[in-house]
C-alpha cells in the first residue's frame, strides 16, 4: 500500500475483530457493478461494502492515511489489515469461493505487473464505464450488506 503509517493492531473506526469490509467508489458505475456482484455471490455475507465517500469509508481511509479526495484503488481491509489494487481484488475473489476463488492464480503475477494492470483500469474507469452523480444508497433488501456506524 501507498500509504503511510499506522497502527497495525487498531482496528479501523467502523469496524469489529471478524469485519471484512469493501471500500468502493460510490459514483463509479464500475466499482457499483462489483459490489452489485459481491451482494449477489457472497451468499455466506462475509463482506461489509462501504463506500469511499460516506462518513464510515472517509474514516478507514484517514486510518489508514490514504487519500480521502481522489480514490484511485478498491480498498479492502479484513480486520486491521489492509489490501489494496490487484491484492485486494484476489483476496476477496479467494473469498468468495468456486469459481470465484480460481482468480486467485493471478497471484503468481508479478504484483508490480498485476497492478500495472489494475491502475490501467482504475485510473481509466469514469471514461470506460461511466460515472453516476451521486452514491449508490442501499435499499431495503440489501442494506445489512453495507457497514455502519457502530456509534448509533
Amino acid at each position: 500500500m501507498q500509504s503511510g503509517k499506522y497502527n497495525q493492531n487498531e482496528y479501523p473506526p467502523h469496524m469489529r475483530e471478524n469485519d471484512c469490509v469493501i471500500l468502493f467508489d460510490g459514483v463509479c458505475k464500475l466499482c457499483n457493478a462489483w459490489s452489485h456482484f459481491i451482494i449477489k455471490y457472497d451468499t455466506q455475507h462475509r463482506f461489509k461494502l462501504c463506500s469511499v465517500q460516506s462518513s464510515e469509508g472517509q474514516a478507514i481511509l484517514k486510518h489508514f492515511n490514504m487519500p480521502t479526495e481522489q480514490f484511485d484503488t478498491m480498498l479492502y481491509v479484513q480486520g486491521c489489515k489492509p489490501f489494496d489494487k490487484s491484492d485486494a481484488f484476489l483476496e476477496v475473489v479467494h473469498k468468495l469461493g468456486l469459481p470465484w476463488r480460481l482468480l486467485y492464480v493471478f497471484k503468481l503475477i508479478p504484483k508490480s505487473l498485476r497492478n500495472w494492470l489494475y491502475d490501467r483500469i482504475a485510473l481509466n474507469r469514469y471514461s470506460l464505464f461511466g460515472k453516476y452523480e451521486t452514491c449508490m444508497l442501499p435499499n431495503k433488501q440489501n442494506e445489512n450488506r453495507f457497514l455502519k456506524d457502530k456509534t448509533l
